[in-house]
């Protein structure tokens, strides 16, 4: 589930935990003031289940053994 802040006149900013689906909230959980959602400027993605992975992120080690298997494949054709 999403994290989403809100801004709150006396607590201040805090993360609440909803459902994309859910409204946002109105008053703060806490105190019970208003509050107002606020833009998150961290906006970093986290997979958290197995079967994700990175391939752009390889060493130039291997970028380098890649580039040689293509050349020597195009060579031997």
């Amino acid at each position: 589930m999403p994290m989403y802040e809100y801004r709150c006149p006396k607590c201040g900013v805090f993360e609440q935990e909803q459902r994309i689906t859910e409204k946002p909230l109105k008053k703060c959980p806490t105190c019970g003031e208003t509050v107002h959602r606020i833009i998150s400027r961290n906006v970093n993605i986290i997979y958290k289940a197995g079967g994700f992975y990175t391939t752009e992120n390889r060493s130039q080690d291997y970028k380098d053994k890649q580039l040689e298997e293509k050349k020597t494949d195009t060579k031997a054709s």
